[in-house]
């Protein structure tokens, strides 16, 4: 795929709206019936922990086709101490567009801009069939560990890249989500009044009822 194909550029204040209608068509029904993203994303603008040097859009024949955006949060160090690393997403391409190469171009993108601010790490919640071919593995190989996850319970969505080469030699203690992706289910549906109207499905695999 030929760069010349697509744009990458910050997302502006005019984008915002056209951003958030693109994750929920993404996500509806993935995860959950409806979805929450969109609001999380809306939410996030405003965080401290937001990183708005790195809060992208890929546009294509003048249309948002995908996007993705960086929160700052920390891993909480068995010997003391909290290590500053990122944390990503939503990070969505349009439906229509899905797995033809879209999705890692506009990755690989980001994770070069945040090596280049000068960020250590980057961990999240994601499958390792596609993230896997943008340098992620498993956080448990890093010895970084999920918070609030039992041990022995299942961590292979949790995932890591190293930004700067070492960056988490050393380091064993537990990742933090940062508390901006939590929001409330009420807050959710009458933000999620203001879109066209979707039916909510309860389909197989999904991981919140």
């Amino acid at each position: 795929m030929e760069n010349k194909d697509f744009e990458i550029r910050p997302e502006t204040k005019a984008d915002e709206r056209e951003v958030e209608n693109l994750i929920r068509e993404s996500f509806w029904n993935v995860y959950r019936p409806g979805c929450s993203e969109h609001y999380v994303m809306h939410v996030l603008r405003d965080d401290p922990a937001f990183v708005k040097e790195l809060d992208f859009v890929m546009v294509k024949d003048g249309r948002i086709i995908g996007q993705n955006m960086f929160m700052k949060t920390v891993i909480r160090t068995d010997g003391g101490g909290d290590l500053p690393v990122l944390t990503m997403g939503p990070i969505c391409i349009a439906n229509e567009l899905k797995r033809k190469g879209y999705g890692k171009k506009l990755l690989d993108y980001s994770l070069e801009k945040a090596a280049a601010l000068g960020f250590g790490a980057v961990l999240f919640e994601g499958n390792i069939g596609f993230y896997g071919h943008c340098g992620f593995s498993y956080s448990r190989n890093f010895g970084i560990r999920y918070h609030d996850l039992p041990e022995g319970a299942d961590d292979s969505f949790f995932l890591c890249r190293e930004l700067a080469e070492g960056y988490l030699e050393g380091v064993t203690g537990v990742y933090l989500t940062p508390e901006g992706y939590y929001v409330d289910d009420k807050d959710v549906e009458e933000f999620d009044k203001g879109f066209p109207p979707k039916t909510k499905l309860k389909l197989p695999g999904q991981l919140f009822g």
